[in-house]
């Protein structure tokens, strides 16, 4: 079993990353979050878990124990497979996910793309109480660091969040990034932040 890579980053994608580990290429699939955590680093550790089926060998990566925990969980609920998992965790950070499932928002968890009503109650149901076992604090997504956007800028924020997810961004990025351009540049217009976060995301 292996636990963890260790090695340089040979290739990197916001889906997968190929680690060179003494000539030879393992290549993970990973989440965007994963992505932003190992972005730039020329040697990089990824927590891994190993898919093995008869018909494919795949590998997951993972930037923390926590995020791999996570998607463990996931995977242990009745119709989810690695690869929606992987999109769950790429459409929130671990904290914000645990403070959507500990709070019962599915509102919120219905919008990664290929959740259905029930998927989502279910992911709710069998993973609220087992969440505070793995000693995640949540992190509501909708609110955090809101109190430091102007109204000016706050709607400037929505408008270019609703328009990046609707191009099939996921939330937790966009989420993040805007902030940081508008931290940045309070006056942005709505046009000038998304054409900056397409250069970032």
């Amino acid at each position: 079993m292996i636990e963890y890579l260790n090695g340089r980053l040979d290739d990197l994608t916001p889906a997968t990353a190929t680690i060179d580990c003494h000539g030879v290429g393992y290549l993970a699939n990973i989440s965007v979050n994963t992505f932003s955590a190992i972005q730039g680093k020329e040697t990089v550790r990824l927590y891994i878990y190993e898919n093995i089926r008869e018909d494919a060998y795949v590998l997951f990566g993972f930037a923390t124990r926590q995020e791999r925990e996570l998607f463990l969980q996931l995977i242990s609920v009745s119709g989810i497979g690695g690869n929606t998992a992987r999109t769950i965790l790429s459409a929130y950070t671990p904290a914000e996910l645990a403070d959507i499932i500990t709070s019962g928002n599915e509102k919120m968890l219905k919008t990664v793309k290929g959740l259905g009503t029930k998927t989502a109650q279910r992911i709710i149901v069998e993973l609220r109480d087992k969440l505070a076992t793995l000693g995640i604090t949540p992190a509501s997504p909708a609110n955090a660091d809101d109190s430091q956007l102007s109204a000016a800028s706050r709607q400037v924020y929505e408008d270019a969040v609703e328009a990046l997810k609707a191009l099939g961004y996921p939330p937790a990025p966009v989420s993040k990034t805007i902030k940081a351009i508008l931290k940045d540049d309070p006056t942005a217009t709505v046009e000038q932040v998304i054409k900056r976060s397409f250069k970032m995301l």
